[in-house]
């Protein structure tokens, strides 16, 4: 009786480092986003393909990020390239007003703010199109982009490293093979005005 109790009450299995789900990301209270950003210490990533909404919805995550950084914290956003073909269809399939393209021209506008900070960098890759993962040390939410859906309309999962090779090391895993063939958000957009 009492196994199956402690089993019933303690996640035991794979699935233990499944904290929360959402049936979509905007359903997410913003104090959780919040919360993560300000327990992590050591490594933020933002690899949503445009991470827009991070700056709509946090109030001065501009101002949080600068003293994350200054404190030591390692800050990587990885962005769709808006002029990627990947970036062109996407924004076909959503068929939405506010563009992907638009979209990541606000978080470059605001990295552009924190450019003077060191540990802050940013890189475009476009092979996360469909699925979102942003690290906050060993936290993580990760949103599978459905198709024909924005971010906010797509499901989402908050997960807390547990184990070597589980699903957040996986996800981090998948993040960390896509950093290393992106490009360097700076020196992309000085090229293109050269």
């Amino acid at each position: 009786m009492w196994p199956n109790a402690i089993r019933s009450a303690f996640a035991t299995g794979p699935d233990r480092e499944i904290v929360q789900v959402f049936p979509y990301r905007s359903t997410a209270p913003a104090s959780l986003w919040r919360s993560l950003v300000t327990k992590a210490q050591r490594d933020l990533v933002f690899a949503g393909y445009t991470n827009c909404f991070l700056w709509l919805e946090q109030a001065n995550l501009g101002g949080a990020l600068r003293r994350k950084a200054q404190a030591g914290c390692r800050i990587r956003f990885l962005i769709g390239d808006p002029d990627s073909p990947v970036t062109a269809a996407r924004e076909e399939e959503e068929g939405v007003p506010l563009t992907l393209s638009t979209r990541i021209a606000v978080t470059l506008a605001e990295l552009e703010k924190l450019r003077d900070v060191p540990g802050i960098e940013g890189r475009f890759e476009s092979g996360h199109v469909n699925l979102s993962v942003f690290r906050f040390d060993d936290e993580m939410i990760v949103t599978p982009i459905l198709a024909r859906r924005v971010g906010h309309d797509s499901p989402m999962m908050h997960l807390r490293r547990c184990q070597v090779d589980g699903m957040f090391d996986r996800f981090a895993a998948h993040v960390e093979e896509l950093w290393s063939r992106g490009r360097d958000t700076r020196e992309a957009r000085h090229d293109a005005q050269a």
